[in-house]
């Protein structure tokens, strides 16, 4: 493992041209924009570092901003590929980067850690880093979730590719499990090519060691979710990474908590990469039932008239919505999902692209949720889903066993031990 011990760490250490001694270490945050949970990971990670012992910058696009919120701590603006492209790819099967694309990230990253000049860099998603760190000489520690780690041992589900819409699903399925580690090599194939131009040796051709590719990996999840095997020591879980849209609640909100205590409550929340119209059938599935809807858009523009049982609002904190909902549906994303599971709620996962249906596999085979397809469910599936989360006992025992699982996990200080140790220094407590 890379320890940093010269360079930009020892002028902090000394102080340049005979000033004092300088103690804080310098951290740069670059968080891959491509969905709102790859910013809001590393801005919670960086919120929960003391600005007395650490400098902070945060790198990333601004388009989710609003979001985000005020920071207290500097940003740097940083080339991302659009959201709609990488659900393109994500949906289309292709790459996700393609070589020219790595190329600019690196000479973007190099660019960001010549200017700040950092003690060790923290990536969300940014592959370039295991290119663009190791040759400015910087640790590099990668959070990531453990479904796309080579050691995971998880139900890989077809996701919704153009062969799962060209074919049913029991004929999909198999040639999915065939053709899935070509898949993983096509990916690679990019990053690679970057690789062999910058001088480092290629990485298998798995797209997944690309993924968990650092100094140090750092799973936000925890093992009764994500089972591992011989995970190297450079590995660990952190457990999920909390965090909440920077919104206040909207003045509605009373009837929603006194709605709590009359009837179930059901918080639907999609995200940025949930599919088009998504969100439209949920509601549509729910107006029907006997629950109280509270739903979140999540900056997608789409115009739907709310149910008289739902409220609708662009965002929400997802903590408070999951405290009071008795089910969360959401799109089978790691964030929402751990926030219902957090909050001792079983959750509906519709699933499109392969990151949410790694998740959700995994989360309804450990018996805390329901994965469905989004593409292909129906009102009468959801309503059905609904209903089960509502009121099967033995799923929200699994649920509140999770949550209590959940709890014995400190990401923050997770973050700091691991910076301890690419740095190969003691770190306050």
């Amino acid at each position: 493992m890379l320890r940093y011990t010269g360079g930009w760490k020892a002028a902090h250490e000394a102080g340049i041209n005979g000033a004092r001694q300088v103690t804080r270490r310098r951290i740069l945050f670059l968080a891959e924009a491509v969905t709102l949970a790859h910013v809001a990971r590393p801005v919670a990670l960086a919120r929960g570092l003391d600005p007395s012992e650490w400098e902070i910058r945060l790198a990333c696009d601004s388009r989710y901003e609003r979001a985000i919120g005020k920071l207290p701590f500097p940003t740097e603006p940083i080339w991302t590929i659009s959201p709609e492209r990488f659900r393109r790819a994500i949906e289309g099967g292709g790459p996700i980067y393609d070589a020219r694309s790595l190329d600019r990230y690196v000479d973007e990253d190099l660019r960001l850690i010549d200017s700040f000049r950092p003690d060790a860099v923290v990536g969300d998603f940014r592959v370039s880093l295991g290119i663009s760190a190791r040759k400015a000489g910087v640790p590099y520690i990668n959070v990531t979730n453990a479904y796309w780690s080579p050691y995971a041992k998880i139900r890989h589900v077809v996701p919704e590719i153009t062969l799962a819409r060209v074919l049913p699903i029991v004929l999909a399925q198999p040639l999915f499990d065939v053709f899935r580690g070509a898949g993983y090599a096509f990916h690679a194939m990019p990053v690679n090519r970057v690789r062999r131009k910058r001088g480092f040796e290629r990485l298998p051709l798995d797209f997944r060691s690309a993924i968990v590719d650092a100094d140090m990996t750092l799973y936000a999840d925890i093992p009764e979710v994500i089972p591992t095997v011989a995970l190297p020591v450079s590995h660990r879980f952190i457990g999920p990474i909390p965090w909440s849209p920077s919104v206040p609640l909207p003045e509605w909100w009373p009837e929603i908590e006194a709605a709590a205590a009359i009837r179930p409550v059901v918080y639907v929340s999609l995200g940025s990469s949930g599919i088009p119209g998504g969100l439209a059938r949920v509601l549509g599935a729910l107006r029907t039932m006997p629950v109280t809807v509270v739903a979140a858009t999540a900056g997608r523009d789409e115009l739907m008239p709310a149910p008289p049982n739902s409220r609708v609002a662009e965002y929400l904190p997802g903590d408070d919505c999951a405290r009071v909902a008795s089910v969360v549906v959401c799109n089978g994303g790691s964030p929402t999902a751990y926030q219902a599971l957090a909050a001792g709620k079983p959750m509906i996962g519709l699933a499109a692209n392969t990151d949410q249906f790694l998740n959700m596999a995994a989360v309804e085979d450990a018996g805390f949720g329901i994965l469905l397809r989004a593409r292909r469910a129906t009102e009468n599936t959801i309503r059905a889903a609904v209903s089960r989360a509502i009121h099967d006992d033995g799923l929200i025992r699994q649920v509140r066993a999770a949550r209590d699982a959940i709890g014995r996990y400190h990401p923050a200080r997770e973050l700091r031990a691991a910076l301890a140790t690419v740095l190969g220094v003691q770190t306050p407590e």
